[in-house]
């Protein structure tokens, strides 16, 4: 349909992306990028990436090791197994659990 002469045509949306990092499965990264090893790839499309974080409190003037565990979307493309290092981005939300994606495998299991 054309437009009419008195009308403006909206100029269309272009999404941003972060450079270096490309749109898996029409996902595209957002926010925070973070690496992590996968320790468990049982469900369907989804893994669960680990993290070992060292926390500092002033109070005591000590450090303390944490983990983090995040539930991440393993796109059928990449394929992340379990005891791969991977990047994960932050994206939309998945469903409950889930608003992150792996990106890429950085270092496969066994190496």
């Amino acid at each position: 349909m054309m437009a009419e002469a008195g009308e403006k045509k909206k100029p269309q949306k272009k999404e941003p992306e972060k450079k270096g990092l490309p749109k898996v499965e029409g996902l595209i990264p957002r926010g925070d990028i973070l690496t992590g090893r996968v320790v468990s790839d049982k469900m369907k499309k989804t893994v669960i990436v680990e993290r070992d974080i060292t926390k500092y409190f002033p109070k005591y003037k000590k450090y303390a090791k944490a983990r983090s565990r995040i539930v991440a979307h393993n796109p059928s493309s990449i394929n992340a197994k379990v005891g791969d290092m991977v990047t994960i981005a932050e994206t939309r939300k998945l469903s409950k659990t889930k608003a992150w994606t792996v990106v890429e495998v950085i270092e496969e299991a066994g190496e």
